[in-house]
């Protein structure tokens, strides 16, 4: 018998909302601001032509813009992990360091 789990209650999550209606997410992309980087891309594409040399140019910009950030990122994040790893390493060859030369320092005493 467990007697931990005696006193411990059950928290009751609440249930999930309903997903939005259609119309629902038309409403939230037409309230949209128009510098709200999820819908202005679907604004765009909505009020204007999409054969249009300059929708698409937009677009395609918007997109390999969001496709460089996400490369940069990805690249941040291995230069922080790689940072990490070596920050480490210097603190052990620190601490080794420092150790040695104690044992200088004591071996002239």
């Amino acid at each position: 018998m467990n007697l931990g789990s005696k006193g411990k209650k059950r928290m009751v999550l609440p249930t999930r909302p309903d997903p939005p209606s259609v119309e629902q997410i038309i409403d939230d992309i037409n309230r949209a601001y128009p510098n709200d980087p999820v819908f202005s891309i679907l604004q765009e594409q909505s009020t204007e032509d999409v054969r249009s040399g300059s929708t698409i140019s937009d677009v395609e910009v918007r997109y390999l813009q969001s496709r460089r950030f996400l490369e940069l990122n990805e690249r941040l994040q291995e230069a922080r992990s790689d940072l990490v790893r070596r920050r480490e390493e210097l603190r052990v060859v620190g601490e080794s360091l420092e150790q040695s030369v104690t044992e200088v320092k004591d071996r002239a005493i």
